[in-house]
């Protein structure tokens, strides 16, 4: 039995690990993390692709997986509706899917709090060497670590997020604190309003212990709004004793003055309708939009996938679909192939391309909310993408894929 080690343990490590484990490899996950993984209750667009994921990876996909909405509308600052459509959607939470996936996984395939230092590798087989001293020997590692991964850091060095000019502040409100008026315009929709340069989107997902009963679900927000990089981002990421978290604030560490502004703007710009569900939110948080590649997703016995190779920013719902993408080519290149090295050259020409679409069609669908426009392209991008129906259409549904070479 040939054996894996999967380097990270959220939802593109779970489902490499779940995918590689029914293809009877022998895996073990390696989650940083001393205890289970919280998404912060961020919403989850879902997608066919990913439920074939998931029923490939070992999980029963049925009503329960999420709620589902019928259509969409878009709301002018005075809370009338400016458009409707219908597009009928899944919505689910991240919290729900990595729960699913966790379960699908035998309990002895998955270790807590292993520290990954380094990665070294010969013609044999992959070590991983661990912060406590330990090692871990396998055929093959896979990278499933996150936009900060420590796999990407070592064989791609160079391939860095870069910060798309924009925070995306988010939140989860009970269903049953909205008014009724409120409830009536969002609750049953994928809602959108759109202020100058900014986006705000929301839809209903499963509330506590994953209930979806009416009356017991929760209202997922996520607001774009620009902020400058070079003073207002770090002021944003300080907390109160005065430490700067560059790599993403911890939500119980927003100073209560940024959360007073977020509240005030919201009563400025948005619909009186999201006004209310930013209120009433139980502890909203932001972060900062980036663009990440990398020029390959395999070096030798060491696959990459998810985040770490490749962070679309979040407009067309596609992350965690691509991620389960990901691991479902990767398992196939391994079932094709029986040398190590060769299945991950088959991997990476599959799914590199695809990942720098989604990039490139996700930083197209954000151009508008980007504090500066720099370059000719960039406007045109603006112009394109900023309209109503444009973003009704576009965002959060899955594009088309290129052709393939």
């Amino acid at each position: 039995m040939r054996r894996a080690l999967i380097v990270g343990g959220s939802l593109g490590g779970l489902f490499a690990a779940n995918l590689l484990h029914r293809a009877g490899w022998d895996v073990l996950v390696l989650e940083r993390s001393g205890e289970a993984l919280s998404g912060r209750g961020a919403g989850i667009v879902t997608h066919p692709e990913l439920f074939d994921c998931l029923r490939a990876g070992g999980v029963t996909v049925d009503a329960g997986i999420g709620v589902s909405v019928p259509g969409r509308v878009t709301l002018a600052r005075d809370g009338s509706v400016v458009q409707a459509s219908d597009l009928p959607q899944i919505l689910t939470a991240w919290g729900r899917l990595y729960h699913l996936l966790k379960a699908a996984l035998p309990p002895a395939l998955y270790r807590f709090g292993a520290n990954l230092r380094q990665v070294s590798q010969d013609e044999a087989g992959v070590t991983a060497h661990l912060a406590d001293g330990s090692v871990e020997r396998a055929d093959l590692l896979v990278g499933a670590d996150g936009i900060r991964s420590t796999v990407r850091a070592q064989f791609m060095p160079e391939a860095r997020p870069v910060y798309a000019g924009y925070v995306a502040w988010r939140g989860l409100t009970d269903e049953a604190v909205l008014s009724p008026a409120t409830h009536a315009a969002l609750f049953e929709r994928f809602a959108f309003c759109l202020p100058p340069s900014e986006q705000m989107l929301g839809y209903p997902v499963a509330g506590l212990k994953d209930a979806v009963a009416p009356g017991q679900r929760r209202f997922n927000f996520v607001w774009y709004r620009p902020v400058d990089e070079a003073t207002t981002l770090p002021r944003m990421l300080t907390d109160e004793s005065g430490r700067c978290h560059m790599e993403g604030i911890p939500p119980g560490l927003i100073r209560a003055d940024l959360l007073a502004d977020m509240h005030q703007a919201a009563d400025d710009v948005l619909a009186p309708q999201f006004a209310e569900v930013v209120h009433k939110a139980t502890q909203p948080f932001f972060q900062p939009i980036f663009d990440l590649e990398v020029p390959n997703m395999a070096a030798g016995r060491v696959a990459i996938l998810g985040d770490a190779a490749f962070v679309a920013r979040p407009h067309p719902g596609m992350g965690v679909t691509k991620a389960g993408g990901d691991a479902y080519a990767l398992m196939r290149a391994l079932q094709r192939h029986d040398d190590v090295a060769t299945a991950l050259k088959a991997f990476n020409a599959e799914r590199r391309r695809i990942g720098a679409f989604l990039v490139d069609h996700a930083r197209r669908l954000g151009a508008y909310m980007q504090a500066q426009q720099k370059t000719p392209e960039e406007r045109a991008m603006a112009e394109r993408y900023r309209s109503v129906a444009a973003v009704m259409r576009e965002t959060a549904v899955a594009p088309p894929y290129p052709a393939s070479a």
